[in-house]
């Protein structure tokens, strides 16, 4: 694809302008440092949005605390690329805060600083599965953890009350329910406009993929079988067809998914379930303010996914890490800039209460305490599912590459309904197969 010779080309000017800034293991090259340095922190979260005043409240509060001067630049679309192009230009940031999932990719490229765990003041308070999510596939620590999440089912339960349907307790249920919403008009405007099911099924940024993985491992299927620190493809394992047979049959047999699905990113596909066009959407607990402002939070329901045919839950954990970034004249204030995030203060004000400016989704320091911030008893779903059935992705040295991969073949299938199932998924093992090579992590 255009897009990703694009991005390959991007990626070796990236490759030699890294070396400029930084050195073996990630460590700075020798910028001179001033401690009173201003920070330039990114986060890629949507200009003007509350999420961004929130991150503004941070810095402030950070500033206010150490003197250090702050700039906080919010950005969303393409926020990797322009990061890319900021570092080919030797213009990187001091800080970004970014996806967990995009360690492996920081690391490859050079752009941040190992981290001495050890020595980060309140890094003791945090919880061992965050800390395990800054860790590259070397087992060298390259980010300060910030944020947890992970994922549920958005129900409209004013339709399920109306269409006389439970709670879904397995995936029969869930499909029956996407039926109903999809054929017996639960909004009661006499037309056929509705649908069961909302899909951020685009390529970009590998949705497709993301979406799906928490049915995947619902279904005992899986991208790779692990041991020892080698990976080999499972992805063409028949527990993952029978997976992706369950997703193909939603949009080609059911028809229960909103339309347009294989190319909306989740900025689309937010309006599909608050505007009244799908009952069912499998998302964050950062979509609960904007949901309940646009369509009230009487006509939603927010619970667990259910176990897949594989018998049990499985939902993608995720986050966001604070990245200090290489070539900083400032390291002394980015470390400071971490510290002060995943202090108790730091998570709180990320936190925003109930509102719909949370840049820290669930807190990953242990001693705060999720229901004195918020009163909101939804937030207590998403932390027990995170604690529960919570599962972050590989830690293969760079995740990137296999959930593109991983995205346009589950695209593909579910936009061709005459697609081989098996035969697709046994090319993309093949491709797993041989980018695990590349990684130098493929079992023998």
């Amino acid at each position: 694809m255009a897009h990703t010779r694009g991005a390959a080309r991007l990626v070796a000017i990236l490759t030699a302008a890294s070396m400029g800034l930084v050195a073996c293991g990630g460590s700075d090259t020798g910028a001179e440092q001033d401690a009173k340095a201003p920070l330039q922190i990114w986060i890629r979260k949507p200009p003007g949005s509350p999420t961004e005043k929130t991150a503004k409240d941070l810095a402030a509060a950070f500033t206010s605390a150490t003197g250090v001067p702050t700039t906080v630049t919010a950005l969303f679309d393409d926020f990797e690329t322009k990061l890319q192009q900021a570092a080919a230009q030797k213009q990187l940031p001091d800080l970004v805060i970014n996806d967990t999932a995009q360690l492996g990719t920081l690391v490859k490229q050079g752009l941040v600083r190992e981290v001495d765990k050890a020595g980060v003041a309140g890094g003791d308070q945090l919880t061992p599965a965050a800390w395990e999510a800054a860790k590259g596939a070397d087992g060298k620590t390259y980010a300060v953890p910030f944020s947890a999440q992970s994922f549920a089912l958005f129900i409209r339960s004013d339709w399920r009350q109306k269409v006389g349907l439970p709670t879904p307790t397995s995936w029969a249920d869930l499909d029956a329910l996407a039926t109903a919403f999809t054929t017996k008009d639960p909004d009661g405007n006499g037309k056929a406009d509705t649908f069961g099911y909302a899909v951020p099924g685009s390529t970009k940024r590998g949705y497709t993929s993301w979406y799906f993985t928490s049915f995947l491992w619902s279904a005992g299927g899986d991208y790779f079988n692990e041991s020892g620190g080698k990976f080999a493809p499972a992805i063409a394992s028949p527990q993952s067809v029978a997976a992706v047979d369950w997703f193909k049959k939603q949009f080609c047999v059911d028809k229960s998914v909103a339309p347009g699905a294989v190319t909306m990113e989740t900025t689309q596909a937010h309006p599909v379930f608050e505007t009244g066009k799908a009952g069912i959407y499998f998302t964050g607990p950062y979509n609960m303010g904007r949901f309940d402002k646009n369509l009230g939070k009487d006509k939603y329901e927010v619970v667990p996914a259910p176990a897949g045919p594989g018998g049990k839950a499985a939902a993608l954990a995720e986050g966001e890490n604070v990245y200090l970034m290489a070539g900083s004249k400032n390291e002394a204030g980015q470390k400071k800039f971490a510290e002060f995030a995943i202090s108790g203060q730091g998570q709180t004000i990320g936190m925003a209460g109930d509102t719909d400016g949370s840049i820290v989704r669930l807190p990953v320091n242990s001693t705060v305490d999720l229901a004195s911030v918020r009163k909101d008893t939804r937030w207590q779903v998403f932390d027990k599912i995170y604690k529960d059935t919570g599962r972050y992705t590989p830690n293969v040295p760079e995740w990137t590459p296999f959930r593109q991969a991983s995205a346009e073949t589950l695209n593909a299938i579910v936009a061709n309904c005459a697609s081989d199932i098996q035969a697709e998924l046994t090319k993309l093992d093949e491709t797993f197969g041989e980018e695990l090579s590349k990684q130098g992590v493929a079992a023998s």
